[in-house]
């Protein structure tokens, strides 16, 4: 079974067929979130310590740090909220970012092995990442498209990632090291998005045998109950071998989705984690009003 190891200065996540589903935090992110945007653009990073603090609260194995704000210094505000984060948090990050002096800056400062987020099928970017993987001995998230841009056949989409893993083959890197993303499509927009997904994760799996990941809200995007569409969507794609997804764990109902995924695909053994987490703790006043009912009970006879 093919495993990728994530980790921070003291802390390890293993993404793999065989492991619990790894749910990584979106929510560092200033795109479409215009108050973030403008206070990271300022070095105003208390939004980012709540939004940090929320996540790991609400069960996130990992975090994406993403600082994309149009005109402003992104490797330096990367790098700084990065440094900010893994104060914060033991959990091991997703350094993400289009722009590769912004990747760098992450890896420089960043203590443990990092995921790249991300590296494409182009040729470009193929020869500015891939050595940035190899230097920095990190995992990268390879999205499934190229020069040609997103297909929706989700045959040509395969095609790339397989480019992309052949190719970091030939700069030594490991395919364990390389976390596919297929590429979710609005559901709302493509009505086959859902299906060519699953479709696509289980060749990944099956053919290549590399781990997966995916921006999971993608496929709600313009519809109402998003996360009812996101739940049911994860649930659905775990079954089929999706290992990892970029989402937000605040949502209950997301966490829900993927925890019970993880018990029915046999990856919480005993449902350890599933009882832990939602099982009802016992009052002290319930457990007299037990005691007193066997009392009398006992009385009777």
């Amino acid at each position: 079974m093919t495993k990728t190891v994530i980790s921070s200065a003291t802390k390890e996540v293993i993404i793999g067929f065989d492991q619990p589903f790894v749910i990584i935090g979106e929510r560092i992110n200033p795109t479409g979130r215009k108050l973030l945007s403008e206070e990271m653009a300022k070095g105003d990073f208390s939004r980012v310590e709540q939004d940090t603090h929320a996540q790991v609260a609400a069960g996130a194995h990992m975090l994406d740090v993403n600082a994309g704000i149009p005109l402003a210094d992104e490797p330096k505000i990367l790098a700084d909220t990065i440094k900010l984060v893994q104060k914060i948090t033991d959990l091991p990050l997703s350094i993400d970012s289009s722009i590769v002096a912004a990747l760098q800056a992450g890896l420089e400062v960043y203590q443990g092995k990092a995921l790249l987020n991300s590296v494409t099928g182009e040729e470009e970017r193929l020869e500015s990442v891939l050595p940035l993987v190899k230097k920095y001995g990190c995992a990268v998230v390879a999205i499934s498209n190229d020069e040609t841009g997103i297909s929706e056949d989700p045959d040509i989409r395969f095609e790339v990632a397989k480019k992309i893993v052949n190719r970091a083959k030939d700069f030594g890197i490991s395919s364990s090291d390389i976390v596919v993303d297929p590429l979710v499509m609005p559901i709302g927009a493509l009505n086959s998005a859902g299906m060519q997904v699953i479709r696509l994760v289980r060749r990944l799996q099956e053919e290549l045998k590399v781990n997966t990941t995916c921006g999971a809200s993608n496929v709600s995007f313009g519809l109402p109950n998003r996360n009812g569409i996101n739940s049911a969507f994860l649930t659905m794609a775990i079954a089929s071998g999706l290992t990892s997804a970029i989402t937000n764990p605040i949502h209950d109902s997301v966490m829900q989705a993927v925890m019970g995924a993880d018990v029915m695909m046999g990856n919480d053994p005993n449902c350890v984690r599933w009882i832990k987490r939602f099982r009802q703790p016992v009052s002290l006043s319930e457990t007299g009003g037990r005691r007193q009912k066997r009392r009398l009970r006992v009385k009777r006879t």
